[in-house]
């Protein structure tokens, strides 16, 4: 499993009793995480493609979290009526990394719809999350770290408190992900935090890492 949607769900802010959007939630990956780490806290997966969906939900069964799991086969661009504006206080996503037309589409459709932009571009991500979110709640993305400008451009005026969280391969090497978090109706500086090492010299996770990927730690942004 890609370590990118643990890593998001180990950055959302959620308390026992709020309810979570994960928006393009795959197979469960992050939506199963965080409610693994936060009992009693409820999460909600939105996805496009319905035989992911299925899964999904299926994986919530298999791992005793349907009860405070739900999953929803639908569309951001025509969100289902079961999601209404402001009913969450977090959301989550982890969206396709590669802008619409820069690339040749896999052979394989599914997973150029997990890599590559389609109808939705980022923009609609944003807006769409920012949409779902209470007053004050917090909005995640992880991204790759070449998109840094368009994504924080697209929130500026819209969120504040953003914080940028890099997540370096290795030390002294670029971050080739990002974490971000912002917050609806929240007037505050921006941040840029040291983020964390993911792996070390001899290629193995660093203890940090661990944490997350294994002891299901929380970041803090």
């Amino acid at each position: 499993m890609a370590i990118d949607p643990v890593f998001l769900a180990a950055a959302v802010p959620a308390e026992p009793g709020q309810i979570v959007l994960d928006i393009g939630c795959g197979s469960g990956a992050a939506t199963l995480c965080l409610a693994a780490r936060v009992p009693l806290c409820r999460v909600v997966g939105l996805e496009l493609q319905a035989d992911l969906a299925g899964l999904a939900a299926e994986n919530a069964a298999l791992n005793g979290l349907d009860d405070r799991v739900a999953i929803i086969a639908g569309d951001l661009l025509r969100p289902p009526p079961r999601l209404r504006t402001g009913m969450f206080d977090h959301v989550m996503a982890n969206p396709p990394y590669i802008a619409r037309g820069r690339v040749t589409p896999a052979i394989d459709a599914a997973k150029a719809a997990a890599t590559i932009e389609g109808e939705a571009a980022l923009a609609d991500w944003v807006r769409f999350g920012l949409t779902m979110l209470r007053p004050k709640g917090s909005l995640t993305f992880v991204h790759r770290a070449d998109r840094i400008d368009a994504l924080l451009g697209l929130l500026a005026d819209r969120a504040g408190e953003v914080t940028v969280f890099p997540l370096w391969p290795a030390a002294g090497r670029a971050a080739s992900r990002i974490l971000v978090r912002a917050r609806k109706q929240v007037a505050a500086p921006a941040r840029l935090l040291p983020g964390l090492v993911l792996h070390e010299p001899d290629g193995h996770f660093t203890a940090a890492a661990e944490a997350v990927l294994r002891g299901g730690e929380s970041l803090v942004l």
